[in-house]
């Protein structure tokens, strides 16, 4: 068997922040700290975090009055600033900053009365959270079909902004629909989809025509995960999605000689060896990494961190 590595893969600048964050504020103010949502989605990296003295919840009710209290990697609305500032919950701010710029640019766009569209899945935990920051302007889309359907009050006043893990292709289908409605349409100077969406999606895209089947480590839970698997298929490519090795079945090996692995901005790396380990004990293995591209980004700690080294 042969297994191309897919590089760049697995932990980005936000998700390495988001568990340092909650590492180091177990380390200082002692466990246990709270967290809303998960971190970032990976079980294993939730688990793991868990066992160090993190308390996971969905609703702050369940936060007590002044603990310490951290916000994930996808963000959360005002409101759950002013609850947390209501019960003197000391904040920890680990919303990705690449997400932070989505927030501000829905600002911006509300606060010229704009209709904003956001592309993005709902009920993801970065969308519930960029939506809260301007309530009465956002519309979500996800397809072309939605935006056929759109009607908004004044169309030469019509935005847009994207949810950060979407897929590439798909997202561009999307804008580009609502640029036909909507001509005069404004968007991010930048585009919102996030530096490490756009590479793992380009490594894929570049790496497996090589190969006779594709792995993604990640959960199901993971947006940007799904989207690499859906990319494969997409090309006629068989790929399949895996939170461990354990998943793996047998018969997805038939026939085949070679594979592409990769793994979502949220599964560890540990995870990923954990899947040539398995292809180790089978039998005799080639591995080769093959880089698309390089990656060095970094996000600074919270003040709330920063400041108490």
């Amino acid at each position: 068997m042969r297994i191309i590595l897919a590089k760049p893969r697995g932990f980005c600048a936000g998700v390495e922040r988001a568990i340092k964050c909650v590492e180091q504020a177990i380390e200082r103010y002692g466990a246990p700290v709270y967290v809303l949502n998960d971190i970032v989605h990976n079980a294993h990296v939730v688990n793991d975090l868990r066992a160090k003295g993190a308390i996971f919840v969905k609703d702050l009710v369940d936060v007590p009055a002044g603990a310490h209290l951290l916000f994930s990697a996808h963000g959360v609305s005002p409101e759950r600033f002013e609850h947390a500032k209501r019960f003197q919950m000391e904040v920890i701010d680990a919303t990705c900053p690449l997400v932070e710029k989505v927030h501000n640019e829905a600002r911006r766009f509300a606060s010229k009365d704009f209709t904003v569209i956001l592309i993005g899945e709902e009920g993801h935990d970065e969308t519930v959270g960029t939506m809260g920051w301007a309530p009465q302007h956002i519309r979500l889309v996800l397809d072309e079909a939605d935006v056929e359907a759109l009607e908004v009050p004044n169309p030469d006043k019509v935005s847009y902004i994207t949810q950060t893990t979407l897929s590439v292709e798909d997202c561009e289908r999307v804008i580009a629909a609502l640029r036909r409605k909507f001509p005069n349409i404004q968007g991010p100077p930048k585009a919102d989809i996030c530096y490490a969406t756009t590479n793992r999606q380009a490594a894929v895209n570049a790496l497996s025509s090589r190969v006779d089947l594709v792995l993604v480590v990640g959960d199901r839970e993971s947006a940007n995960s799904n989207r690499l698997a859906e990319i494969c298929r997409a090309k006629g490519k068989p790929a399949y999605l895996i939170s461990t090795a354990d998943m793996i079945q047998e018969e997805w090996l038939d026939g085949v000689e070679s594979i592409l692995l990769t793994a979502g901005a949220s599964a560890p790396e540990m995870l990923v060896q954990g899947v040539i380990e398995y292809f180790r004990q089978r039998g005799p293995l080639e591995v080769s990494e093959s880089e698309i591209m390089m990656e060095d980004v970094h996000f600074k700690l919270p003040a709330e961190l920063a400041s108490a080294h």
